[in-house]
């Protein structure tokens, strides 16, 4: 009875504690903290920080593999592996991420930059910080081609880009780059206006925009179509997340998928959130957290962030100069794929300069334009280094 008694006690999670574990744990109280008290993009950083915990939690094994053994040719699970091992399977085999994409895809109004197709130049020149992030990362002497590839992707500001490629160039540093580029997501509001107010003058945040032209339908259904076309026919790898996003996109603007519509914004988007979330927290595990190249992570990855809002502002700028005035600089900040949080960060910084002014619609171009370009980035990265 003493000796079960004992072996018990010795099972007990508590015995098994590291200071890894306590750290790990810690971290994912701060990031439920930053969720639920800050508001911090609570939808995916709480199903997050809560897969960190679950996998820092000793001898829940909440990620174990199964054990398999192979008898006369056939296979026998002899233990079955953890909840978070298979929902990972999710992210591993790159089905979480599309899915995400259709989701938003049903979500998202084109309208913006169909209408001022220049928008899409804005969108591009955001994803610049990917680039120079992903060199930095490559000339740090820390990371492989693949893993700064998947670093880089972060200053897109698009999660479930980032997931996807980190999934397949560098699974290993999954749970650092998904709670760096989720984190950064959320403090758009922070990081970004500091920035835009460094790169342009009050003149220029005071510039009024003239109203959008009114899209057609048949623009908006043709749109998500010729540009599943256009991606898929130059950079194959990433018609996956452009394909997704655009089918999701079609269910909304072609008027007799309502239903379809529905579910893919509503009750599948949700559903994979929380398998997304739970399953890419659970792979940061203290011995794959904790590490110098997590510190280099978040460095790089805000770099990222930083210069792809630099780029886009400046870009527009440019533009404004080119063309004879009319383009507020602020929109271009709004390039980075941050749906709708970007937007609404050009539109209040605006707002500020001058009361009357509402660029929402505006920034809105260059913000879907963003989710486009981060793709196409991501696509471009894959074919190069998978």
């Amino acid at each position: 009875m003493l000796a079960a008694l004992a072996e018990f006690i010795h099972s007990m999670g508590i015995f098994n504690l590291t200071l890894g574990h306590i750290l790990m744990i810690g971290i994912a109280c701060l990031l439920i903290y930053l969720a639920i008290v800050k508001g911090f993009e609570p939808l995916l950083l709480i199903p997050i920080a809560f897969g960190v915990l679950l996998t820092n939690l000793p001898l829940a094994d909440m990620m174990a593999e199964p054990i398999i053994e192979i008898k006369d040719k056939v296979i026998h699970t002899v233990q079955p592996g953890g909840l978070m091992y298979y929902l990972f399977q999710g992210d591993h085999l790159g089905i979480f991420p599309p899915l995400i994409f259709l989701g938003v895809g049903a979500m998202t109004d084109f309208g913006p930059l169909i209408a001022n197709p220049k928008s899409l130049l804005l969108g591009a020149a955001a994803q610049f910080g990917i680039f120079i992030t992903f060199l930095a990362a490559i000339g740090s002497g820390l990371f492989t081609a693949q893993e700064a590839a998947s670093i880089g992707i972060i200053g897109g500001a698009d999660g479930p880009t980032a997931i996807f490629l980190s999934s397949r160039l560098a699974p290993h540093l999954l749970g650092s780059i998904a709670i760096a580029a989720y984190s950064y997501m959320a403090m758009v509001p922070i990081i970004q206006p500091p920035i835009m107010r460094l790169l342009t003058t009050k003149e220029e945040r005071a510039i009024k925009m003239t109203q959008l032209r009114e899209v057609s339908k048949k623009e908006r259904i043709l749109f998500p179509i010729l540009v599943t076309i256009v991606v898929a026919l130059i950079v194959p790898p990433a018609t996956t997340l452009i394909g997704m996003l655009m089918i999701g996109n079609l269910f909304r603007e072609c008027g007799v998928a309502g239903r379809l519509e529905d579910t893919a914004k509503n009750a599948l988007i949700n559903t994979i959130t929380i398998f997304l979330g739970l399953s890419v927290g659970a792979t940061a595990t203290a011995e794959n957290f904790l590490r110098v190249e997590t510190l280099a992570i978040l460095f790089l990855g805000v770099t990222a962030f930083a210069i792809g809002t630099a780029a886009g502002v400046l870009l527009a700028k440019l533009m404004n100069k080119v063309m004879g005035g009319g383009i507020n600089p602020l929109i271009g900040s709004a390039g980075v794929s941050a749906v709708p949080m970007a937007a609404r960060v050009s539109q209040v910084v605006g707002q500020k300069e001058n009361p009357s002014n509402f660029l929402l619609m505006h920034a809105m171009g260059p913000n879907v334009a963003g989710v486009i370009g981060s793709a196409v980035a991501a696509g471009i990265l894959l074919s190069l280094f998978k």
